[in-house]
């Protein structure tokens, strides 16, 4: 066999939600530059629509779908409308998250008195929303042809729990532990579950903590860089490779329960 018939996604169908965010709008061109047909998931038009655009400049076949993680009725209308514009959905990809500022404690703050109310926000983004609702109703047609690949995307604080960011790194704990579990549950149907865990790769919503208005790195970002062997933050693009060998029924097909780190070895540093 080939090594590029191993990572050739032709004609199949991926749906990457939070496809508008830098993160998981990579993945989308990583997919469409490996052959799958794309469906570009999110609330954000603008940069979804621009995202799917990019796709098909590079020769790739790409929609923006309009769609709401936190609402399964808009997660229905949404899968109904890409099977009905590309076809049955063989990849999905859960990539919308997010954190809340009153669910990480700031310096000096008493974890008792952090609002509860922003924990529930940031577990329903990250796990119900963001990963468990999805897994439902894109999963409940991939039963009906006893295959699929899903890709959740962990982070690396969910595996080492971060400071400040509590509530986060505990969702993201949850997402992992839940990929493990759905893995285990429709293996025998076919479909693979695996996720991703990102290291530090500056976003919209870290970018604040990571680096000074001028540019600078903060202090929170000199440290991540010091605990990282690899001396530096990660690139968007650097996940393609991740995520196309994940999506690949024949690159990964006994590969399923996995959590794949990319972090530039940060979790594997102590002392």
């Amino acid at each position: 066999m080939g090594l590029e018939s191993l990572f050739q996604l032709e004609n199949r169908v991926a749906v990457v939600i939070g496809g508008s965010g830098a993160l998981g709008g990579a993945m989308a061109s990583a997919l469409g530059s490996a052959g799958a047909r794309i469906a570009v998931v999110g609330r954000n038009a603008e940069r979804g629509m621009s995202r799917a655009e990019d796709i098909r400049r590079a020769g790739g076949e790409a929609v923006f779908v309009s769609a709401d993680a936190m609402n399964r009725e808009s997660m229905m209308h949404a899968r109904d409308h890409i099977e009905k514009s590309l076809g049955p959905v063989d990849i999905l990809i859960n990539a919308a998250g997010g954190n809340q500022s009153g669910a990480t404690l700031q310096p000096g703050d008493d974890f008792c008195n952090l609002s509860l109310e922003a924990w529930q926000q940031v577990f329903d983004l990250n796990l119900i929303g963001g990963t468990v609702m999805p897994c439902q109703v894109f999963g409940e047609t991939m039963l009906l042809r006893n295959s699929g690949s899903i890709i959740n995307v962990a982070s690396m604080s969910g595996i080492i729990p971060l400071s400040r960011v509590v509530a986060y790194s505990a969702a993201k704990a949850a997402v992992i532990n839940f990929t493990k579990f759905l893995a285990r549950e429709w293996a025998p149907r076919g479909i693979r579950v695996n996720c991703i865990s990102p290291g530090f790769f500056p976003a919209e919503q870290n970018r604040s903590l990571l680096y000074n208005p001028d540019g600078s790195l903060a202090p929170r970002g000199e440290q991540i860089i010091n605990h990282t062997p690899m001396g530096r933050f990660g690139y968007a693009h650097e996940l393609a490779g991740s995520v196309v060998y994940l999506a690949s029924p024949t690159a990964s097909s006994f590969v399923t329960g996995h959590n794949l780190v990319v972090d530039g070895g940060f979790s594997s540093t102590t002392i």
